[in-house]
């Protein structure tokens, strides 16, 4: 039976059991899993933040887009993973909490995911399956055994990405 893995908020874990990643409570956050299917070694990174830059210390280098992402990757290639076969999906991103007049600067969600999505492109990879934005919080489940990331969402259906 496999065990679940927790991925707290700004931690990166890369594993190569046959368990499963989880990250639970995804608001304007970003989860991103990435999977290389030929060795079976995934992982997931949990994104509070767009960009470092503004911070004056990065001590947790997991809680910005720029910072973790590149992280991930490196983590994944110290297990045997390879860039070109590597399957990237991400979900989160949501505005949990709008009011009229809203400075663009606060909509963090959508921030974060173009920030994940910049960074990922900079590496040359690209995000095959999504489940980003609205307001409603996500919880994502990452089986290491397929790759298959499976995205829960209160009152809707689960999906497969």
């Amino acid at each position: 039976m496999p065990k679940s893995i927790r991925v707290g908020m700004s931690e990166i874990v890369v594993a190569e059991t046959l368990d499963i990643l989880v990250t639970l409570g995804l608001g304007s956050c970003i989860g991103v899993c990435v999977y290389d299917p030929t060795i079976k070694v995934g992982g997931m990174a949990h994104v509070m933040l767009p960009d470092s830059s503004t911070s004056k210390e990065v001590t947790t280098r997991g809680k910005f887009a720029d910072t973790a992402i590149p992280d991930l990757i490196e983590l994944m290639q110290k297990k045997g993973a390879a860039k070109h076969r590597m399957l990237v999906k991400m979900a989160g991103g949501a505005q949990m909490f709008a009011y009229p007049g809203m400075s663009p600067q606060m909509h963090i969600g959508y921030r974060n995911a173009v920030a994940v999505e910049k960074a990922l492109s900079a590496l040359g990879l690209r995000v095959s399956g999504k489940s980003i934005g609205g307001h409603s919080g996500r919880s994502i489940y990452m089986d290491l055994a397929t790759g298959t990331v499976k995205v829960r969402m209160l009152n809707s259906p689960e999906i497969i990405l």
